[in-house]
């Protein structure tokens, strides 16, 4: 009795040294995975945000969010289960096999055969699952694609009565990914089922071949207890592992999905590590010569583009669609680099000053303005976030947005959702010019950015925006005319090209394409 007690002391102590073990290995197996996912994350999003808008448009938006988000959780799940399960197998393997043999030989080697058979039917279906869990990833990233087109273009279709429609094609990424997906798992089903065959069948040879061997006096019963506890933890542990080998394959696509982010050279770098001062010059911007040509055209998109943008002056560009008028926008921000030529701000050539040194110079509000959610005052502090209340509301009465920010319950502690779409399209914009004009920059880029503003505060914005900006450079980039003609000087594009440049009143007796555009939209007024 006494050895029996001991044995159950120890069979005690045994198991909760076990059971702490497994809890603070699991505890710093989740933490460890954890953290390293969380740098992937940091990675990721920091290589996202060097990313060109070509660059960006090869993944695609909701590409990017699927890597980021779903991926990496795939990562973090298969890098847990790997340490918990598959680490521990070699240690099990080895200690089983060794205890087995010191019973039977035969046994030993029919345990090893079992195991290699479960390995390599493991390693079959994991080649074969690979494909089909690449195949997978894909299809999430357009069930993605369609759910975000469904979700930001409800009111198009709701106007369009195209529910249905929407609900078919999104019906249809469900169902193929759920096929591709039900695949898979019919994978793990056939493994599953081949590895119990596997250990009943080792069990069936167990008893078989021990009960000659206790008839013959070499086997006790209890021998025969200690060799399927033997195999049974081996074969557990192996199958554990396989499971999670089966997960590997979307893992590693994962993996090389956001390897594939991480690895990308962006279009646009920064080819110095240190900013020179930058001393104010006039003028503030200047174009010499300037070509550009998108990556994937066989065409200029812009030629020869000569002109320049002085502090305490206003310059716009005006021109038909497709013109290239946004594309001088960003040219100027960097978002692509010029093909032939230079740009220059202050003197300085932008390419040989830092992203983050030339866009603290530029103040860009572009034609479709979007808001971030928080409230009014998180949104106008975004270029500036140590602007006081008082810079604040200067730029809302600047921006001709004053008076209705005041009409909210919460004023600049009113909320914005997401994309500001809680206010309508003139508000909008209206912020967005507000926000710009807190940042207090080098030069201001107003990208068609009047467009949802009526006529009498569009021109009552112009008045306060001409006595706001007397020390800087403005750019504006405009389809009216009537925002456009008291500019210092207007650039008429046409193809790309320069069609004429000067004052409105010069244009209108020196410039056929400006001409039809005031005419044109004279036209449209009187109608």
């Amino acid at each position: 009795m006494n050895d029996l007690y001991m044995t159950g002391i120890k069979i005690v102590i045994a198991s909760l040294v076990s059971g702490v073990g497994a809890i603070l290995g699991g505890y710093t197996c989740a933490k460890l995975s954890s953290k390293i996912c969380k740098d992937i994350r940091d990675a990721v999003y920091e290589k996202s945000l060097k990313l060109s808008v070509f660059d960006f448009k090869q993944f695609g938006t909701a590409s990017i969010t699927t890597r980021t988000i779903s991926d990496i959780t795939n990562i973090q799940t298969a890098f847990t289960m790997f340490i918990q399960m598959v680490l521990p197998v070699p240690i099990i393997f080895v200690v089983a096999s060794v205890l087995t043999f010191g019973l039977d030989t035969m046994i030993g080697f029919i345990l090893l055969g079992v195991l290699f058979a479960v390995i390599v039917i493991a390693l079959l279906i994991m080649k074969m699952a690979s494909p089909v869990f690449k195949k997978l990833q894909k299809l999430l990233d357009r069930m993605s694609t369609v759910l975000l087109e469904n979700l930001t273009g409800v009111r198009v279709i709701r106007a369009f009565n195209k529910q249905k429609d929407e609900q078919n094609r999104l019906d249809t990424s469900f169902e193929n990914y759920a096929n591709t997906s039900i695949k898979a798992n019919r994978m793990f089903a056939n493994l599953d089922g081949l590895s119990f065959l596997a250990v009943n069948l080792f069990v069936v040879i167990v008893y078989w071949l021990s009960g000659g061997r206790i008839s013959a006096g070499y086997f006790q019963i209890g021998d025969i207890t200690a060799l399927i506890e033997y195999a049974l933890l081996a074969l557990f542990y192996v199958m554990m592992a396989q499971m999670v080998i089966l997960t590997l394959p979307r893992a590693l696509e994962c993996c090389s999905r956001v390897q594939a982010v991480l690895d990308h050279s962006p279009e646009i770098v920064d080819l110095v590590s240190e900013d020179k001062k930058l001393a104010k010059s006039n003028p503030v911007l200047t174009f010499n010569n300037v070509r550009f040509r998108f990556t994937d055209a066989e065409e200029d998109t812009l030629h020869d583009l000569t002109f320049s943008c002085n502090r305490g002056e206003t310059t716009a560009i005006i021109g038909g669609t497709g013109s290239g008028k946004s594309t001088i926008a960003s040219l100027v921000l960097r978002f692509h680099d010029v093909t032939q030529g230079s740009l220059l701000l202050n003197g300085q050539d932008i390419r040989k000053m830092t992203q983050k040194r030339l866009r603290e110079q530029i103040s860009y509000v572009q034609q479709k303005a979007w808001l971030f959610s928080g409230t009014i005052a998180e949104n106008l502090r975004y270029g500036n976030p140590d602007a006081t209340d008082e810079e604040l509301e200067h730029a809302l009465k600047v921006a001709q947005a004053s008076d209705f920010v005041h009409s909210l319950p919460d004023g600049l502690n009113s909320f914005v959702a997401q994309g500001g779409t809680n206010f309508s399209g003139g508000q909008r914009q209206r912020l967005s010019i507000a926000r710009a004009l807190v940042k207090k920059p080098e030069l201001y880029i107003f990208d068609d950015s009047f467009s949802a503003l009526d006529f009498k505060t569009d021109t009552a914005l112009r008045k306060a925006l001409a006595k706001e900006t007397k020390k800087v450079a403005v750019l504006i980039i405009a389809q009216r005319v009537s925002t456009i003609r008291h500019a210092n000087q207007i650039i008429v594009l046409n193809e790309g090209k320069i069609a004429g440049k000067g004052t409105h009143e010069e244009l209108m007796e020196n410039c056929e394409v400006y001409r039809e555009i005031v005419n044109s939209q004279t036209k449209e007024d009187d109608e």
